[in-house]
């Protein structure tokens, strides 16, 4: 069975085995365990993938060594800065440039006669899907929405914001159940109980803590956001947090609908979101 493939190249000289030693080891290039004899020795770089290709026609680069890389900029200018520290940038290094198979690239010669391409894809995954995501269609979907009656001319605008955006996005009124509890410490009591009857998609929490207002702010803070996590994460009844935390009531009528959008509505979304993408996962899964 094959195990590795090595390329072998002959520096020239000691003073140039150095340099690119020196060079691919400034890249971040993993070293290999090399070797040292009487008659020669080896410095090794190793790479998490490597390809021996055979070209027919137009070759993709006029060097023989391709590096595919996940930054070019970054290895650009790490390579630039290298080749600056020694005074020897220009003419070393061209730009960065598109080629004409969808790609960006550029070529160092660090050492003379020494030359490297190095490459990214314009687009790394190449058609592929950037990742599983949920929709924003709330049609058949049930949900609950927690919202604390303390600080109640902020969670009501919470809550028009949360209907507003569930409403907007398929939901039924039928199918919004609203549960009103005293302040913020009481969300997640009733968020778990919700959770564990099983009759709910998801979970909107609303609430309101200023820190004017009660010496022991982050405590309630804390706890609050630990109860609500855990009661996601233990039933698997994803729960959204509309929870605010602000130092002043300006700031908390901003965030409910003033100045910087309302968190009621992007709760509301993200919990829409997150029984879309719940349900594909299950479906890839296989997971009734």
């Amino acid at each position: 069975m094959i195990k590795g493939i090595s390329f072998l190249r002959p520096a020239g000289n000691a003073q140039a085995y150095e340099r690119l030693a020196e060079f691919f080891s400034a890249l971040g290039f993993a070293p290999g365990k090399g070797w040292q004899e009487e008659a020669s020795r080896g410095a090794s770089f190793l790479a998490p993938l490597g390809n021996l290709e055979f070209v027919d026609g137009q070759m993709p680069s006029t060097t023989d060594v391709l590096v595919e890389v996940t930054s070019l900029d970054a290895v650009y200018q790490t390579a630039e800065a290298w080749l600056r520290a020694r005074g020897e940038a220009a003419g070393r290094i061209t730009p960065i440039a598109e080629t004409h198979w969808k790609s960006n690239m550029f070529t160092v010669e660090p050492v003379e006669g020494h030359r490297f391409s190095f490459w990214a894809w314009n687009d790394p995954l190449r058609g592929k899907p950037v990742a599983v995501e949920g929709d924003l269609s709330a049609e058949g979907m049930k949900f609950a929405i927690v919202v604390a009656r303390w600080n109640a001319v902020i969670t009501d605008r919470l809550l028009e914001g949360a209907l507003d955006a569930l409403l907007r996005s398929g939901a039924k009124r039928e199918q919004i159940e609203v549960v009103r509890v005293p302040g913020a410490w009481e969300i997640p009591a009733a968020a778990r109980t919700l959770a564990n009857a099983g009759q709910v998609d998801a979970i909107v929490t609303l609430g309101c803590l200023l820190r004017g207002e009660t010496a022991h702010y982050e405590a309630i803070y804390n706890e609050v956001a630990r109860g609500i996590g855990q009661s996601q994460q233990e039933t698997g009844i994803p729960h959204s947090f509309g929870v605010l935390t602000c130092e002043t009531l300006e700031q908390a009528l901003n965030r409910a609908g003033i100045k910087a959008g309302n968190k009621g509505f992007e709760a509301a979304a993200a919990a829409i979101e997150m029984v879309s993408l719940r349900r594909k996962l299950r479906q890839q899964g296989g997971i009734a």
